[in-house]
């Protein structure tokens, strides 16, 4: 697949990062030659330097013969008329990184689809979603739901009372559980774990369950579930902005950063929010703000750094669920082995949705999570494909993935190696990063 983006800032260089792995012919456009020569470097992919609105550019950028044309500067008029300009020359398809949620409601996108913007992302309100969810499920680090909730993989991180610290998976498969260990984040690592692969206290460990196990599947991992009701967040930026609208009147919000303009604007355009003007980074001052009575802590600001402090000192305060904004990529390792909750990156998560464009047009459902070193995707299995062939233990599988669920007929089911793979069964994933076009392979 020919892959066009443009835009070598943190979202579009991540994802033409991922992207190289893949196998995939990536060509990445930047006006900065500062952003693009490091990448050029070190990935496999062509580097073209020139402004994205230039047709000159984009013709080099060859992309009228391109499958995938992603437009992700930080301008969205940018990506918007890179978009179309794409779209004119004959890309396949184009999709264009905005700012105004407005533009992601599904009564304005066929203004896009017919100016020539075939899809557009706002990571912004991925993020936002991402921490309604973690408000949502407390206990968890990562809750992502399948087709419609059929199967459900949730990351929990593993502390000494969990029961199955210590045992290896063939053991603890003789348990009947009716869970699949899919994959195991250990450190800066992330496994695809063998029957003989130990569980230790620190894992974050990646479960496949239907709904009706989540129950006992927080019993067995040693959590409980904290009802939310008053959220303290740091930062008033888009994804604040974002997370109170989505929020609504469901919880008791208050929102410290240390813009004046910014907390006027917020407070402008939000009602029923309680914005304070001040240093979040001073602990008397959320002490004075009452930071030990709230039951959530979301740390949003532009630094990482500041970000994952600042849950370290609200869950010393006495705060029950911290999340915190981690951009750095190299530093979501390091975060994760803290004690600071659930992590969110926007820059994944705009990956993940971009991924989903590529390996499915039906986007309603394909689904895609991408991690830090690794992608769940859900893929539909052609008729005649390999992964038919044989039961799963039987397929020979490469180690650097894992078949963790599969919908059949509308019903999610947990897969051992006794399954076997029928056509029209949408199948979900766990792999590493560079194997999913291999696995994609299998099912077509």
């Amino acid at each position: 697949m020919r892959i066009v983006i443009v835009g070598a800032g943190e979202v579009g260089s991540h994802l033409a990062a991922l992207l190289s792995k893949e196998e995939q012919d990536i060509v990445l456009v930047d006006n900065d030659t500062e952003k693009l020569d490091p990448l050029d470097a070190k990935y496999n992919l062509l580097t073209i330097c020139g402004h994205p609105t230039s047709f000159e550019t984009i013709r080099r950028a060859d992309a009228a013969n391109c499958d995938l044309f992603v437009a992700v500067t930080p301008y969205e008029t940018d990506n918007v008329t890179a978009c179309i300009i794409a779209k004119s020359m004959g890309a396949k398809r184009t999709v264009a990184r905005v700012d105004n949620f407005e533009y992601m409601m599904d009564c304005n996108r066929r203004f896009f689809k017919e100016h020539g913007v075939d899809s557009v992302i706002y990571p912004e309100y991925y993020a936002a979603k991402e921490i309604c969810t973690a408000l949502t499920h407390t206990w968890v680090r990562h809750w992502f739901e399948m087709w419609g909730g059929e199967l459900i993989l949730i990351g929990v991180k593993l502390r000494e009372n969990a029961e199955i610290i210590g045992l290896n998976l063939k053991e603890f498969s003789k348990r009947g559980h009716s869970f699949h260990v899919s994959a195991i984040r250990r450190r800066y690592d992330t496994i695809i774990p063998g029957g003989d692969t130990v569980i230790n206290s620190g894992d974050i460990v990646y479960f496949m369950t239907r709904p009706e196990h989540v129950d006992e599947l927080r019993r067995i991992c040693g959590k409980t579930e904290t009802e939310i009701q008053s959220v303290m967040v740091m930062g008033a930026n888009r994804i604040t902005s974002r997370l109170c609208s989505e929020l609504g009147d469901k919880y008791k919000i208050k929102i410290v950063d240390s813009d004046r303009k910014k907390c006027q604007r917020l407070a402008e355009r939000i009602s029923d929010i309680d914005v304070v003007c001040g240093d979040p980074r001073d602990n008397e001052l959320l002490m004075e703000e009452n930071i030990e009575n709230m039951d959530a802590f979301v740390a949003l600001s532009d630094s990482s750094e500041t970000n994952i402090l600042g849950c370290l000192t609200a869950k010393e305060l006495g705060v029950k669920k911290t999340i915190a904004e981690v951009e750095s990529i190299q530093y979501i390792g390091e975060a994760e082995a803290l004690n600071i909750g659930t992590i969110i990156n926007k820059k994944l998560l705009a990956a993940g949705a971009i991924f989903q464009l590529m390996l499915d047009n039906d986007v309603d459902n394909s689904k895609v999570m991408s991690l830090a070193d690794a992608e769940v995707a859900e893929l539909e299995v052609k008729p005649g494909a390999k992964i038919t062939r044989a039961a799963v233990r039987d397929l020979k599988l490469s180690h650097d993935m894992t078949i963790a669920g599969l919908i059949r007929n509308g019903v999610g089911r947990l897969v051992d190696g006794n399954t076997r793979i029928e056509p029209g069964d949408r199948v979900v994933v766990f792999c590493l990063n560079g194997a999913i076009h291999k696995f994609e392979r299998l099912f077509n």
